[in-house]
């Protein structure tokens, strides 16, 4: 294997081709990375992210793309590169180590191992200097250089007992099983946890999380209790009305960075809204809403129109453009008048569109309107929003999921 370049190019994951021009001397997972971490006798940094990660794409940015950080990495590590939509096997692993050590988790995901492959040490996003009560990525490269070269045995010792506690975890021990005290017990304690005000769990940032409340779902069935059923129809009415839909192109972004629904981190999944079409169905069929029908429809057009590539889907869309989360997704008061004309005034009364904005001096569209007004307005209403999102881009999707154009607003 060659040791000093960039081998990502030879790959076809749109997030390690994300990377193949950064100056590291990336290589992707294979026993040809980890022999050539044994043969320099040294650790690995590996990094792993996904194509559609925001802080993924900001840690790139701030250093892998600068020539003194990956110069520093090149000389100290052999740098491996993992998209975690290609290989969940090996993010799963090692997320699992992090979380071993304590950690929260998250990414860009950032472990370094032994040479044949033990966690030692991780973390997620480190920047480029000291902030957010967090050291430079620099300054951790040269601590955990230092540690390699003073302390070996003991960073291979907690590399040793990281390995025995995941091969413990991989081993098969059936439990009891599951009994219905346990599902009251679990149930009783997620559904303390419900926003009563906001819908969804309690707390920032704030996600569907639709596992949870499709198991409410049930518990309503089993245990005859609709105030679990309330508690999903609460949060799919905030979310549809919140910013994390997009409610020009359709579907839901992965989560809220506040308690209110309204500013999204501007990512879409694909297995998130596959999760929440289910949900939205399974409340509309004993609730009838056509507000639900109406974002059922909406996602499902997305789906189709923007993340079909050739007989599959893609995995996600990217949160950013040109280098700014969100920026495709957001408005100025003036770019609505311009596309809108006389119709505008109506259209920023419905979906809080104001001079200051509601988020850091642009609008994130959510529907303010009451419900009622909503509907016998649905019609000009409706005609707006396609007005905008043919503004927005006929093409909106392709260069963030592909990685291949740059997008521009007209």
């Amino acid at each position: 294997m060659e040791s000093g370049r960039n081998l990502l190019g030879e790959e076809t994951s749109p997030y390690l081709l994300q990377h193949a021009h950064n100056p590291v001397h990336w290589r992707s997972w294979s026993a040809d990375a980890l022999a050539e971490a044994k043969r320099r006798d040294c650790p690995i940094l590996l990094s792993i992210g996904y194509a559609a990660c925001h802080w993924c794409h900001v840690m790139a940015h701030e250093s892998f793309e600068n020539a003194e950080t990956a110069d520093l990495m090149n000389e100290l590590f052999v740098n491996i590169k993992v998209d975690r939509e290609e290989r969940p096997d090996i993010d799963h692993i090692y997320m699992t180590a992090l979380h071993a050590l304590g950690q929260q988790g998250g990414w860009p995901l950032t472990m370094f191992l032994s040479p044949d492959g033990k966690p030692m040490i991780g973390g997620t996003y480190w920047p480029p200097e000291p902030r957010y009560g967090r050291p430079s990525f620099r300054q951790v490269l040269h601590s955990v250089d230092s540690a390699w070269r003073t302390q070996r045995d003991q960073m291979e010792s907690r590399g040793l007992t990281l390995a025995d506690h995941l091969a413990k975890l991989s081993d098969l021990n059936a439990g009891p099983g599951v009994s219905p005290a346990d599902l009251t017990r679990v149930g009783d304690a997620l559904r303390s946890a419900v926003d009563p005000v906001n819908g969804g769990l309690s707390g920032a940032p704030k996600f569907p999380n639709a596992p949870i409340f499709r198991f409410f779902w049930n518990e309503m069935f089993r245990r005859g209790d609709p105030s679990f059923g309330e508690a999903l129809r609460a949060m799919l009415e905030a979310m549809n009305a919140g910013g994390i839909y997009d409610h020009l192109g359709g579907g839901y972004a992965r989560y809220s960075i506040d308690a209110q629904w309204l500013v999204p981190h501007f990512e879409k999944m694909l297995y998130d809204n596959a999760q929440i079409l289910e949900l939205l169905a399974l409340v509309h069929s004993l609730w009838p809403d056509p507000t639900f029908a109406e974002r059922a429809h909406e996602t499902v057009g997305w789906l189709m129109r923007e993340m079909r590539v050739g007989d599959a889907f893609a995995a996600s869309l990217d949160a950013d453009q040109d280098g700014e989360e969100g920026l495709f997704y957001v408005w100025d008061e003036e770019e609505i008048d311009a596309a809108l004309g006389d119709s505008a005034r109506r259209f920023k009364a419905a979906y809080d569109v104001t001079r200051g904005g509601n988020w850091e001096d642009r609008t994130v569209l959510r529907r303010i309107i009451p419900r009622g007004f909503a509907g016998r307005r649905s019609g000009p209403r409706r005609l707006a929003r396609q007005a905008l999102r043919l503004a927005r881009g006929a093409f909106e999707a392709w260069p963030r999921r592909q990685g291949a154009r740059r997008l521009e607003r007209p």
